[in-house]
């Protein structure tokens, strides 16, 4: 046999056939088209557009000189200031033994699932880490059912019926607000009938908030105060404090899981050993916040929310539906209403649509296939992050301060959005 063919056939059956993650991947061909000399408009990647906060990037430099191996748990000063972060976010009590750093939150959800001997409850649409993640470790996923009608949530109801036939069956549910992909969140009603619903079959909850600060109205609220002893929230640096490269993520245990989290530090002293030192310092600059993080944060959000309504409205007329984002920086239109036209031209599946789309116009979104749906579902993901934060942020800041967001701000601030409007509606206009 071939040498090269036999070493293929090593491979560990659980990580063959799975591709690069869709976001890096999309990320890696849009940078590849550029630099063929094409114009791409970049709407694949879901990476902050914001600067990372002056005072937390002084701080990085301050300790760049940092060398030592930090406690695999994280730096205790950081994990204080997490837990104040929590106890002024959520008004709950939180020690800072309750938590856990690592290089990014994608790396603890990964060492959650060796540690922990359970299934994976996953609403479907849901960000497109989660499932292969799984399969990677050998752990069965169960989609969750869910509604465009009910902006794509999952509902306590169908939350018990996936549960009640095998209710001692050990499981995790991923609960993800705001959403990636469609940028809903849940209210508090909601929040509080999943929960008793996860109490009643001990779910273990893994509430990941790294959306939480960019949610427009400034109110998010966890899981976690409705079902403290058995949520873990998820956050991290990237999606609000714009530091998605610096890789630190964070898990918040309540108590109760402290066996889980320490089986989770055996795995990480393993594996990583331990996150970034000069990253894990800078990081107190941001969980400590302060006036300037929060006049950054409001900014963020005002320009966030202006930039997902006008978006949605030119979406909306070019008739393709998709639900109003609540926070973050997705929307989730559906491009059914085009199916007729679309399969004259044998685009069949989101796949071909975005791929066709990319090839015609430049821009660049990904298919809902990627996000848990069959290959038909003509469905995609918009990532409105192609434009510049700073810029964004000193005029929202500055001409706009007194005054609301609008239209033209959006023309000023984001022309690539408004250009990468423009080149759909033109495409599907011509179907």
């Amino acid at each position: 046999m071939d040498i090269q063919t036999d070493r293929h056939y090593a491979i560990n059956l659980n990580v063959r056939g799975i591709q690069p993650s869709s976001t890096l991947r999309i990320n890696e061909i849009s940078n590849q088209l550029r630099q063929e000399g094409r114009d791409i408009i970049k709407l694949g990647l879901g990476q902050s557009p914001f600067p990372v906060p002056a005072r937390v990037v002084e701080a990085l430099q301050k300790h760049a000189h940092e060398k030592d191996y930090l406690p695999v748990k994280g730096l205790k000063p950081l994990r204080e200031s997490i837990a104040g972060y929590i106890q002024r976010n959520e008004r709950s009590r939180c020690s800072w033994e309750d938590v856990l750093i690592g290089p990014g939150s994608k790396e603890l959800l990964f060492i959650l699932q060796l540690a922990y001997y359970g299934d994976l409850l996953i609403p479907r649409p849901s960000w497109v880490s989660y499932a292969p993640q799984a399969r990677i470790i050998g752990r069965s996923v169960h989609w969750l059912p869910t509604h465009a009608e009910n902006n794509w949530q999952l509902t306590a109801d169908e939350l018990d019926i996936v549960c009640r036939d095998d209710p001692s069956r050990p499981r995790i549910l991923i609960l993800n607000y705001p959403s990636n992909p469609t940028g809903c969140t849940y209210a508090d009603d909601q929040l509080l009938a999943i929960a008793n619903v996860a109490r009643k079959y001990k779910l273990i909850v893994l509430s990941d908030e790294i959306y939480g600060e960019v949610q427009f109205d400034g109110k998010h609220k966890s899981i976690a105060r409705y079902y403290p002893e058995g949520t873990i929230i998820s956050t991290g640096l990237s999606k609000w404090a714009g530091a998605g490269g610096w890789r630190l993520g964070t898990f918040i245990f309540p108590p109760e899981l402290r066996p889980l989290q320490d089986a989770m530090a055996i795995i990480a002293s393993e594996t990583y050993t331990a996150t970034s030192a000069p990253i894990q310092y800078a990081a107190i600059a941001a969980f400590d916040g302060g006036a300037d993080m929060e006049a950054y944060l409001h900014q963020s959000r005002r320009v966030l929310k202006v930039v997902g309504e006008y978006l949605h409205r030119r979406l909306t007329e070019m008739g393709a539906y998709a639900q109003k984002p609540e926070g973050a920086f997705y929307l989730f239109p559906d491009f059914s209403g085009f199916r007729d036209a679309l399969a004259r031209h044998d685009l069949l599946t989101s796949q071909a649509l975005c791929q066709a789309l990319l090839e015609d116009t430049g821009v660049a979104i990904l298919p809902a296939s990627d996000f848990g749906f069959v290959p038909d579902h003509l469905a995609a993901r918009i990532a409105f992050v192609d434009f510049d934060g700073s810029e964004a942020l000193n005029l929202a800041s500055g001409d706009y301060a007194d005054r609301d967001l609008d239209d033209g701000f959006v023309k000023q601030a984001c022309p690539r959005l408004v250009l990468a409007m423009d080149k759909m509606e033109g495409w599907l206009g011509k179907l």
